[in-house]
């Protein structure tokens, strides 16, 4: 017999079904309360509400644990292959040397983008944020492979999916060509992922860009830590969207524009402006830090904290140990960096920031890597959708054969009771027309 746990509401009691996950988690599915009882749950920002049963993805935030399809996220680092960890997300096994080898493939042969793109990117001012061209290019994929909309074989969607994941990384890169005034890199396919996005990126016609492997293995950890998050705002975003119908393209732009906000994808950017303000304000580490510490004074401290890990953040972790190599092999001498070591040091050793389990997260690290590897901050967030994107084309992939329901959240209205339209001269208009309201403009000869 499953179990259940009663609920009584205006002396009517019903029965809620509990839900048991993988881990033990426990729900309660309140899916009839309203037609049982006439009344919803409120729930902003979603904290207690499991909107999706899913076997991507588990986070356990208080005991610092994250795994990809079970496999823990730690086991990842010794040996990082992005292309690996989107086979695993969005297929649910670790892909055969077959499956590897043609996923590989697919990835290549699609990394070009139609010609006619190019044109889109010269539309752009230069100035135009990098996350709002990668937004609009991916939704206008769909206009170049309309074969892609409908997901109609399982060989489509994995050619869709591979389209995605490889030409985000081209689309990223002429961004920002395009925003300093250069030159398309076209794709080179001798070159695997990462150099090859490092490739569009950095190279010039006088100087091909080259890639060594620590910074190639550090560029796919900090994609892989990204890949998945269980139903953040982003990935949420994505199947909301999808759950519509839409098709992969158009939920994947969403997801974009959801990530694109500052208390989401774009908390690394925010690290880093924190230490060019505590750099060029000319204010020690530890005074920053005694007005972190005071409410009142404005100062916040980024980076630190999160809102579902409550001891620490594995992909922090990793990625402070990544960090420390990385900046090591290349011998980089930049103040900022400096910086945000000393902050981590003293946020470490601190009662205040130790009690309230303000550990530095993977935005503090991520930042420092990027920063270290020639990124530009204008693109850490782009960086961040890159490494999302096999997490929501997951996402999408297991709601559709799921079949779910489309979304369609509840609200308690709060405005003005029954109410009543005033006419407009009752409300100091000259007149009933709205055309006498607009000064110079002759009259129609109908009633606006």
């Amino acid at each position: 017999m499953s179990e259940s746990v009663p609920l009584t509401i205006d002396g009517k009691t019903i029965e809620l079904p509990v839900v048991t996950g993988s881990e033990d988690e426990k729900a309660l599915d309140i899916s009839k309360l309203r037609d049982a009882t006439g009344y919803i749950t409120l729930d902003q920002g979603y904290g207690n509400t499991g909107s999706c049963t899913s076997a991507i993805t588990y986070i356990d935030g208080d005991a610092g644990i994250l795994r990809y399809r079970g496999i823990p996220i730690e086991q990842f680092e010794e040996a990082p292959n992005f292309i690996e960890v989107c086979w695993l997300l969005i297929f649910g096994n670790l892909p055969s040397a077959e499956e590897y080898g043609d996923f590989s493939e697919r990835l290549t042969k699609h990394a070009m983008l139609n010609e006619s793109m190019k044109y889109h990117f010269q539309g752009f001012p230069n100035q135009a944020p990098p996350m709002a061209i990668l937004s609009a290019m991916i939704n206008a994929l769909s206009c170049f492979h309309p074969d892609m909309i409908e997901m109609d074989s399982d060989d489509r969607f994995i050619t869709a999916a591979a389209r995605l994941i490889s030409k985000i990384r081209t689309i990223a890169a002429f961004a920002h060509r395009s925003s300093i005034g250069r030159t398309y890199n076209y794709p080179n396919p001798n070159l695997l992922y990462v150099e090859n996005f490092m490739h569009m990126l950095f190279s010039e016609p006088h100087a091909p860009h080259e890639t060594d492997d620590i910074v190639r293995l550090a560029f796919n950890l900090v994609l892989i830590l990204h890949a998945d998050h269980e139903q953040n705002c982003s990935t949420s975003t994505v199947r909301l969207v999808g759950s519509s119908g839409a098709n992969l393209f158009a939920s994947c732009a969403a997801g974009v524009c959801a990530l694109w906000g500052p208390l989401h994808g774009g908390a690394n950017v925010a690290v880093l402006e924190m230490l060019e303000q505590i750099h060029k304000g000319d204010l020690s580490v530890e005074e920053y830090m005694r007005q972190a510490k005071d409410k009142n004074s404005g100062i916040r401290l980024m980076g630190f904290g999160h809102r579902v890990y409550k001891s620490f953040d594995p992909r922090a972790q990793m990625l402070q140990r990544v960090a420390e190599k990385l900046l090591a092999h290349l011998n980089i001498n930049d103040p900022l960096l400096e910086i945000g070591r000393r902050l981590e040091e003293i946020a470490l050793n601190d009662s205040y920031f130790v009690e309230r389990k303000l550990y530095p997260n993977v935005d503090f690290y991520s930042g420092i890597i990027l920063r270290a590897l020639g990124i530009p901050t204008n693109m850490f967030t782009v960086v961040f959708a890159m490494g999302r994107m096999p997490g929501w084309i997951a996402h999408w992939r297991e709601q559709n054969l799921q079949g779910s329901r489309i979304g369609r959240p509840r609200q308690i209205y709060t405005g003005p009771e029954m109410n009543d339209y005033v006419p407009r001269v009752q409300r100091g208009w000259v007149s009933d027309s709205a055309a006498d309201i607009i000064p110079g403009r002759p009259r129609p000869t109908f009633d606006l």
